[in-house]
């Protein structure tokens, strides 16, 4: 039976930080759903109901461009190794670019990198918890390398360029705004 809770209490905010990997979902109006797995050192809980997280540059940009349009994300972590629980996380967010005033200081909670893309910024509205039960047992290996290989075999102009090639639209053609519109490199 799932509980609800209009804030991160401890024993949450517990379970969330002892979890390798959660998930993120997020949708325009129209078009697909993404829901996306997400691992490495990208989440701080801020707050009862402030989540931050940060995306690194990978292969899609969804999330920014469905939350250009509308603001709602779910957060998802699944208890995988020992207690069987599944939390969501419910809420707004908003996006925040390396151009952003507020990134560098969100930013600089996360080991350093050129290579992350964004940040976002979750206010949860709802806290659900539920049982879990269905979800097998993993046993975690150890996080892997990689991303962290590929970006810094680009380096930081490498992983610019891949911004511009293959992280300013969605798969539905939505814009990411990963470029600022005033930049000198954004395309015209």
């Amino acid at each position: 039976m799932g509980k609800q809770f209009d804030h991160i209490a401890d024993n949450h905010r517990a379970f969330i930080e002892a979890q390798h990997m959660f998930f993120s979902g997020s949708a325009a109006p129209d078009g697909k759903v993404n829901i996306s797995p997400k691992g490495m050192d990208s989440l701080r809980i801020l707050g009862p109901n402030r989540i931050v997280w940060r995306n690194l540059t990978g292969s899609g940009n969804e999330t920014a461009g469905h939350l250009a349009l509308h603001p709602r994300m779910t957060l998802m972590w699944c208890g995988f190794e020992a207690r069987p629980m599944i939390m969501r996380a419910y809420g707004t967010a908003k996006t925040l670019h390396p151009r952003d005033a507020e990134f560098d200081a969100l930013n600089a909670l996360f080991p350093e990198t050129f290579a992350a893309r964004q940040i976002y910024d979750v206010q949860v509205d709802m806290l659900q918890t539920s049982c879990g039960y269905a979800v097998p047992f993993f046993e975690h290996q150890g996080p892997r390398d990689v991303l962290t290989k590929w970006a810094e075999d680009k380096g930081a102009d490498g992983i610019q360029t891949y911004w511009e090639d293959r992280n300013q639209h969605t798969l539905d053609g939505l814009p990411t705004h990963i470029l600022a519109p005033n930049s000198p490199d954004a395309p015209t």
